[in-house]
Formats: C-alpha cells, sequence, structure tokens
C-alpha cells in the first residue's frame, strides 16, 4: 500500500476570497469562448480581403476550436506543475500575441499560425485550470459559482459581437484584432487573482505515483535489479490507466462517444456561417452580430433553466430523454434555417437554437455520469470533450466547401441538421436495446428458475425494513411468503 501524508489546508472558504475567483473564470470564459465565437464575425472580411472562398476561409475558426480543445490537458499539466497563476498568464500572453500578429498577417496561411494556433494555444492553458480553482474555493455552493462562472460565455457573446462589428467599422479588421489582443492580455489580469489554495482532507491521501520515495531510492541503490525495476513500473502505470480508463471498454460509452462525434460535427458550423448566411440574405452587419448576441444570452438562459428544470423531481430521472430532446430539437431548427431568410425570422430562430444548445451542454456530464458512474466522470468528460475537436476542426470546412459548391447554404444546413438528428437517434435507439434486452432477460430468468420470485419478494423486503429502521436500532419484522420472519 502506498504511503500516505497528511495535507495541512484549509476547508473551501465558500465565500470571501472566492467570489474574486468566480469573477476572474468569468472573465476568463469572456476572453476565451466568447473571443472564439466573435471570430466569425471577421468571416466576411477576411473573405473579401483575401479573395478566397468559404472553405478556405472557415479552417481559421476551426484550427482555434480545435487546438482550445486538444491542449486543454496541457492547460492542466502547466496549472499542475507550476502553478495556475503562471498557466493562466502565460496562456493570456500566447493569445494575445496570436490576436496582435494576426493583425499584420497578410495572407491566410499567416492566420492559420497566428489567430488559430498561437492564439488557441493560450486559449487552452487559461480555460481548464480557471474552471478547476473554483472548484477549490467552494463545496457547499459549488452550483452557483460554476453557473456564474460559465455564463460569462453568452453574456461576453452577447456584450463583444456588436462591439466587434463597430471595431471592424471604425477600424478595419486589422484594428479590430489588435484592439482585441489588448482585451484578451486581461487574462493576465484574472491569473493574478488565482490564489493558490490547499484543501484539507480529513483522511489520508495517497501519493499520486504508485512508487514512493523510499522505494525509489532502494530501486537506485539496487543497479543489478534496474530492468525488474522498470518492468514493475511499466505495469503498475498499465494497471492504473486500464483502471482508470476501462469505461471506454463499455458499449454504452462507445455509443455515446459515436453520437458525441456527430453532435459536434452538426454544432460548431452554425457559430461559424449564421453572420454571412445573415449578411446573404439581405440582413445588415450589425443586425446579424445582434444574432449572435441573442444566441448568447438565450444560450444562458438554457444553461440555468433547463439545468432547473432536470433537478425537479418529474423530470431527474428523465435527463437522459431531455439530452435527446434538446440535441434533436437543435437538429429540427437546421433543417428550418434555410428557409428563413429575413431579420425577423432569424430572430426566433437564434432564440431556439441558443436555448437548447445551452441546454444539452447542461446535460452532457449528466448523461455521460450515467453510463460510466461518478467514480470514472472525470476521466470520461475528458475523452468526451476531447472527441468535440475533430468534428470541429473538419465541419466548418466541409460545410464551407459545400457552399462553394451549390452556392447556396442549403446543403450545409440540411448535413448538420441531420447529424444532429442522428446524433439524438442512435442514443434513443440505443437505450430501447438496452431496455429491451433487460426485459427479456428478466423474463428468461423468471422463467428458468422459481425461486426468483422468492428472491424477488426477499430482496423488496430487505429494502423496506431498510428504510424503516429506526436509529435506536429497533428491529423491524416482515414476512416474505416461503421464508422466515426477518
Amino acid at each position: 500500500m502506498a504511503k500516505g501524508t497528511r495535507v495541512r489546508s484549509t476547508s473551501p472558504p465558500d465565500g470571501g476570497w472566492g467570489w474574486m475567483i468566480v469573477a476572474g473564470c468569468f472573465l476568463v470564459t469572456i476572453c476565451t469562448r466568447a473571443v472564439t465565437r466573435c471570430i466569425s464575425i471577421f468571416f466576411v472580411e477576411f473573405q473579401t480581403y483575401f479573395t478566397q472562398d468559404y472553405a478556405q476561409t472557415a479552417w481559421i475558426h476551426s484550427i482555434i476550436d480545435c487546438v482550445t480543445m486538444l491542449c486543454a490537458p496541457l492547460g492542466s499539466v502547466v496549472s499542475n506543475h507550476l502553478s495556475c497563476q503562471v498557466g493562466i498568464m502565460l496562456g493570456g500572453l500566447l493569445a494575445s500575441t496570436g490576436l496582435i500578429l494576426g493583425s499584420f498577417a497578410t495572407n491566410l496561411k499567416h492566420l492559420y499560425l497566428t489567430l488559430g494556433v498561437l492564439t488557441g494555444l493560450g486559449f487552452a492553458l487559461c480555460y481548464s485550470p480557471a474552471i478547476a480553482m473554483v472548484g477549490k474555493y467552494f463545496s457547499r455552493r459549488k452550483a452557483l459559482a460554476y453557473g456564474i462562472a460559465m455564463s460569462g460565455s453568452g453574456i461576453g457573446t452577447f456584450i463583444l459581437a456588436p462591439v466587434v462589428q463597430l471595431l471592424i467599422e471604425q477600424f478595419s479588421w486589422r484594428g479590430a484584432l489588435l484592439i482585441l489582443g489588448g482585451f484578451v492580455l486581461n487574462l493576465c489580469v484574472c491569473g493574478a487573482l488565482m490564489r493558490p489554495i490547499t484543501l484539507k482532507e480529513e483522511q489520508m491521501t495517497p501519493e499520486r505515483n504508485p512508487i514512493s520515495r523510499t522505494q525509489k531510492q532502494d530501486f537506485k541503490r539496487v543497479a543489478p535489479c534496474s530492468t525488474l525495476t522498470k518492468k514493475w513500473v511499466q505495469t503498475c502505470l498499465c494497471c492504473s490507466l486500464q483502471q482508470e480508463y476501462s469505461f471506454l471498454l463499455m458499449s454504452d460509452f462507445v455509443v455515446l462517444a459515436i453520437s458525441v462525434l456527430f453532435m459536434a460535427y452538426g454544432c460548431s458550423p452554425l457559430f461559424v456561417y449564421l453572420v454571412p448566411y445573415a449578411v446573404s440574405v439581405g440582413v445588415s452587419h450589425q443586425q446579424a452580430a445582434f444574432l449572435m448576441s441573442i444566441l448568447g444570452v438565450i444560450d444562458i438562459v438554457g444553461n440555468i433553466t433547463f439545468g432547473w428544470l432536470t433537478d425537479r423531481r418529474c423530470l431527474k430521472n428523465y435527463r437522459y430523454v431531455c439530452y435527446l430532446f434538446a440535441v434533436g430539437l437543435d437538429g429540427l431548427c437546421y433543417l428550418c434555417l434555410p428557409m428563413l431568410q429575413s431579420f425577423p425570422l432569424l430572430v426566433p430562430f437564434s432564440c431556439t437554437f441558443g436555448y437548447f444548445d445551452g441546454a444539452y451542454v447542461t446535460l452532457i456530464p449528466v448523461v455521460t455520469a450515467e453510463i460510466v458512474g461518478t467514480t470514472s466522470l472525470s476521466s470520461a468528460l475528458g475523452v468526451v470533450y476531447f472527441l468535440h475537436a475533430v468534428p470541429y476542426l473538419v465541419s466548418p470546412p466541409i460545410a464551407g466547401w459545400l457552399v462553394d459548391t451549390t452556392s447556396s447554404y442549403t446543403a450545409a444546413f440540411l448535413l448538420c441538421g441531420f447529424s444532429m438528428i442522428f446524433s439524438s437517434v442512435l442514443l434513443g435507439f440505443a437505450r430501447l436495446v438496452k431496455k429491451r434486452k433487460k426485459a427479456q432477460l428478466q423474463f428468461l430468468a423468471k422463467e428458468s428458475d422459481p425461486k426468483l420470485q422468492l428472491w424477488t419478494n426477499r430482496s423488496v423486503a430487505y429494502s423496506v425494513a431498510r428504510e424503516l429502521d429506526h436509529k435506536d436500532d429497533q428491529c423491524v419484522a416482515l414476512t416474505v411468503p416461503g421464508s422466515n420472519p426477518t
């Protein structure tokens, strides 16, 4: 058994400086996720200035989203080995540098490297450490703290979308990128707010490394056994990784992973092409940017209200169904989008899509927990969010290629809609098959084992006895057919 060490620390304050951490995380989500969404407002400007097609221009947004998702584990590694403050400050410098260098770009390849890779890497170093820091400062009020912190994405989109459009009109896209680069430097201020804290643990905490320090010293002394030592270390690491990621072999999780790929493919292109589509049907640039603002605000409403509704007793057991419902309705919204060709019709679309987008994003951790359990939830969520990277990378360019080929947005939007509907149907079909197999197994077991009914009655009696058991250890007698009173 690995040796344990007692951790000298304090309890989560659930307030105090913790609210400054929440404020810092709120600003981090504005400077990362909201700014990423607002990059789509530059789409028309980039396409016009560099005279490139939709597919080539869409790679900018795809790369920044993909790099942010792919390098999120790197942000955790940096914050764990150095500190959360250093990681977020470093990410702020990289993201700001990428935006500032992007303002001097002479072709799209320069934007791929600066605005895409460099800025995306900076966002990755900031996002996950800031979110993790909120959890260290709050225990009883953790849900409220996370709700406030994560709302920065929608509120930031609502505020920044018209501001960015105004900056483009006043200072051109180069000046707007330069100003955004200065704005993103506020990530360094957010990093300075992340005061480290060590949480108190009542029990002994085992060391993360499966090999203790004394064992390492013994290994160094025994030179002839170095080969055996290396094999033993590799075996321990393999066993720990196998236990941590054993859920990858679960059929239910495989189905969820496949559905996430289709869902992520469908949800990404809208944030790239909503503004260009609105402009193409005669909507002004300011109104098109306002559609993104509406999408961001209603996204917050969906996060909060749908999460609150599914916590109610009447819907608590149907969260899985609610998730399928939200994803499927977003897909239906996509199918209706080509018929909406005026600003008054696009406003209800932005409200509906934004609400259900926020709804299913809230339920992703809940659905994952139902499948893998709470023990493996952290690792499973890492895999689920990692799976978003590839669809985020390829879906906007594919949609752009369809627009270039067909000279219309219809095919791109229909493909995204059917992709999200297929994701919902796939999970629903898998759930129905699982329930049917379970019912068949129970029926066959009852037919083959006549004592199963007696066992079921005893199980029910035992559960009832536990519910009726008093604190003073009174005995509850229940009589089961075919068994003695207990």
